[in-house]
C-alpha cells in the first residue's frame, strides 16, 4: 500500500522493528558462554571489558540489527551467566580467542567483525591476529592496539606505581582485590565507574584512581559523588547483581595471566594486525595518555585502519557515555568493509 497523505505530505512508512534480543547458551572451551543476539546479516561479536557484561552493548544491539547486521554480546568466560572455570590460567588471552572462536562457530557462522572495548579490545586484536581466517575486521573502543613483545608486563606495571601501587598489580595476589570489592559490589562498581567517566572522574590534579596508596585500597580514590549520567540506577543494579552472583574473581583472573600471555604471544611478537580495523576512544581517557605511542604506531600497527576517533569530551566507556556517535561510526565503518574477506591461513 502507498504511505498515507496528510496535509503535511505522504507520512513514511513504519520501520519494521528489529527482532528482539535473544538470550543463548553455546558450548565453548569455558564449558559454556552466555550471549544476547539481535537482529539478522552478518555477524558482528561485541566483547565487553571490566568490570561489564553483555549488557554494556545493550546500546548497539538494536541499533547494529536495524542497520542490517547479526549483533552478538557475550559474557567473556568468568562473567554473568558463563561459566567460571576455577584455575587462574584458564583467562589466558589465548583461551579468551577460543572461546570467541566457538561462539562464531556455534552460531553456524564462518566468520565475524569483532568488536571490543577495554579489556574486549585486547581480546578482539588477538583474536584478529592469531585467527585472521575467523575474524575478518576488528574494531577496538577505548584500549588502543598494542602488538605482543616488549618487556614482561609484571615488569613494566611495577615501575609505574613509583612510591603508590599500579592497579594490574594490585590485582596480581588472588583475593586481594575481591576482598575490597565483594563486601558491597555495588557501591565498588558506582565509583569505579564514576572515576573514568567524563563528567564524575576527578579534577586533574587530584590523586590518580589508578593507583593504590601503601596499605590502601583503589576504592579510596574512587569519587563519592552522583552516578555518571550514562549510568542509571537500575543499570547499576543489574551490574551489580552479576557481580554479586558470580564473584570478582573470573574477572580480575584476566589480569593474572599478563605474563602469561606474553609468553604465549612470543611468536607475534611485533606483529601487525592487517585485516580492515577500526578504533574510537575518549579524549578522557587516561589509556589514550599511557598508549599515546601506541595511536602514533597505527600506520605500522594496524595498516588496514579505516578511521580513527577520539571523542572529545568522553571518559573511557565510549560505548555508553556516547551511544549515538559510537553506533554512527561503527556502522558507517562496518557499511564500508567488504561483504566477505578472503580467508588467511592463521599464522
Amino acid at each position: 500500500m502507498p504511505p498515507e497523505t496528510t496535509p503535511e505530505g505522504p507520512t513514511p512508512a513504519p520501520k519494521t522493528p528489529a527482532p528482539a534480543p535473544a538470550h543463548r547458551l553455546v558450548p565453548s572451551p569455558a564449558g559454556r558462554l552466555h550471549l544476547v543476539e539481535q537482529g539478522r546479516g552478518p555477524l558482528v561479536l561485541l566483547v565487553h571489558g571490566f568490570p561489564e557484561s553483555w549488557y554494556s552493548w545493550r546500546h548497539q544491539l538494536p541499533a547494529l540489527a536495524a542497520a542490517g547486521y547479526r549483533a552478538v554480546a557475550v559474557d567473556v568466560r568468568g562473567y554473568g551467566r558463563s561459566s567460571k572455570p576455577a584455575a587462574v590460567d584458564a583467562y589466558r588471552m589465548v583461551e579468551l580467542v577460543a572461546d570467541n572462536v566457538a561462539v562464531v562457530e556455534a552460531l553456524g557462522e564462518e566468520a565475524a567483525v569483532v568488536v571490543g572495548h577495554d579489556w574486549g579490545a585486547a581480546i578482539a586484536a588477538t583474536s584478529a591476529l592469531t585467527r585472521p581466517d575467523v575474524f575478518r575486521a576488528v574494531a577496538l573502543l577505548g584500549v588502543p592496539y598494542t602488538p605482543p613483545g616488549g618487556p614482561r608486563p609484571s615488569e613494566v606495571f611495577a615501575r609505574m606505581g613509583g612510591e603508590e601501587e599500579f592497579y594490574v598489580s594490585y590485582f596480581q595476589q588472588p583475593g586481594r582485590a575481591e576482598a575490597e570489592i565483594e563486601p558491597d559490589v555495588r557501591g565498588w562498581i558506582a565509583g569505579f565507574h564514576a572515576a573514568l567517566s567524563a563528567g564524575t572522574m576527578a579534577a586533574p590534579g587530584a590523586p590518580d584512581p589508578h593507583f593504590v596508596g601503601r596499605g590502601g585500597t583503589l576504592r579510596e580514590r574512587f569519587p563519592t559523588g552522583p552516578l555518571p549520567a550514562w549510568l542509571g540506577e537500575g543499570d547499576l543494579d543489574f551490574l551489580a547483581g552479576e557481580f554479586e552472583r558470580t564473584g570478582m574473581t573470573g574477572a580480575l583472573n584476566r589480569y593474572r595471566n599478563m605474563d602469561r600471555d606474553w609468553a604465549d604471544l612470543a611468536g607475534h611478537e611485533g606483529a601487525p594486525i592487517t585485516q580492515p580495523s577500526l578504533f574510537i576512544g575518549g579524549a578522557l581517557d587516561a589509556s589514550l595518555a599511557w598508549l599515546a605511542d601506541a595511536v602514533e604506531a597505527y600506520p605500522e600497527t594496524l595498516p588496514g585502519l579505516l578511521g580513527s576517533h577520539v571523542l572529545d569530551g568522553c571518559g573511557h566507556f565510549v560505548q555508553q557515555e556516547r551511544p549515538e556517535e559510537t553506533n554512527r561510526i561503527l556502522i558507517d565503518w562496518l557499511a564500508s568493509l567488504p561483504a566477505r574477506a578472503p580467508a588467511t591461513s592463521s599464522a
